[in-house]
């Protein structure tokens, strides 16, 4: 622990960033893969306390897209050369497993060169395997922190860690590749909760890792908490290269929305992911995790070309394919 401490004070920053590059370009080269990010419901039951679509935040504009505004969706992004859409969206009971398997086998019965990507949060084992059959190939549920009194920190006591590590080790079991992650940075994180979260990725050995700074909302009971840092979430990426070295790792959003260049920083670090939005421009404020994020007035064609020259910039490439794990 002493090792990472070193580390998250800035020591070596150079030479860390450096090694994960090497490690990446091993296995990925030079390589970015692109995922297109359709969010498609901001109604969710839970009430996590650092989320915007809260359960009791009554000031959010909820809404919920259509199965043929979903499909608009993809078939956009399937022109612009995305072969990954990632349907992401609150816990919603609106969409029951039926509806969502009908959604999934839709997407890779018009596109069957493309991987379906759910982040859906918390089911039952039975409701996994269900859209597994459908034809989903991959499971993001972010498991926010490996230590059971942090957990609590961010969560009402209905939600347990217990839980969360139980849906992670069921995704794996039925064959999904599935992502992981934490926010860096969130309320009551410490050294020592960070590395518990380092050892729980290193047991998991997940085909994803996502990790972000965390920036509050201001709807919810982390307002005035301050936001996670752009260095500290840099040198973590890094770090988790060097763990988990095959590892799909994005350089999200929420980082390039407190530094105009995150994102660039992120993929000099180890990340070979971006994850550019194919929401409908109309719903995109209204799904607000956290404050300010960038990019939701740009159309999605508009969003990806300004990605490429940027990637293209820092000696890596934008490529049109599944960006499966390897």
């Amino acid at each position: 622990m002493k090792q990472l401490q070193y580390l998250l004070d800035g020591n070596e920053a150079a030479y860390l960033k450096e090694r994960a590059l090497a490690v990446r370009r091993e296995h990925y080269g030079n390589e970015v893969f692109i995922r297109g990010l359709i969010e498609f419901t901001n109604y969710c039951r839970n009430n996590c306390y650092y989320c915007g679509i809260r359960r009791d935040n009554q000031n959010v504009d909820r809404y919920r897209l259509s199965e043929g505004e979903i499909m608009e969706c993809c078939t956009e992004g399937y022109g612009l050369g995305f072969r990954t859409f990632v349907l992401q969206g609150g816990e919603d009971g609106f969409f029951t497993d039926e509806k969502i398997c009908r959604i999934v086998s839709s997407i890779k019965g018009s596109f069957p060169d493309c991987a379906v990507t759910l982040s859906i949060g918390e089911k039952k084992r039975e409701s996994y395997k269900a859209f597994f059959e459908a034809g989903a190939d991959r499971y993001l549920l972010r498991h926010e922190t490996a230590n059971d009194t942090h957990y609590q920190r961010l969560h009402p006591s209905e939600l347990s860690l217990a839980n969360r590590k139980e849906c992670l080790n069921n995704l794996k079991d039925i064959g999904y590749q599935v992502g992981a992650g934490f926010m860096v940075g969130s309320p009551g994180q410490t050294t020592q909760t960070l590395y518990d979260d380092l050892q729980f990725l290193s047991e998991l050995n997940p085909h994803m890792v996502g990790i972000g700074p965390f920036i509050p909302q201001h709807d919810t009971p982390f307002a005035a908490e301050k936001t996670g840092t752009v260095d500290m979430t840099v040198t973590l990426l890094a770090v988790i290269r060097l763990l988990l070295p095959r590892v799909l790792l994005p350089a999200t959003t929420a980082l390039g929305t407190i530094d105009p260049v995150g994102r660039e920083k992120g993929l000099m670090a180890g990340a070979n992911v971006v994850m550019p939005n194919l929401s409908p421009k109309r719903v995109r404020e209204k799904y607000a995790l956290y404050d300010k994020k960038i990019c939701t007035g740009e159309e999605a064609a508009e969003c990806i070309e300004c990605l490429k020259k940027r990637v293209d910039k820092i000696g890596c490439s934008v490529v049109c394919d599944r960006g499966d794990y390897r």
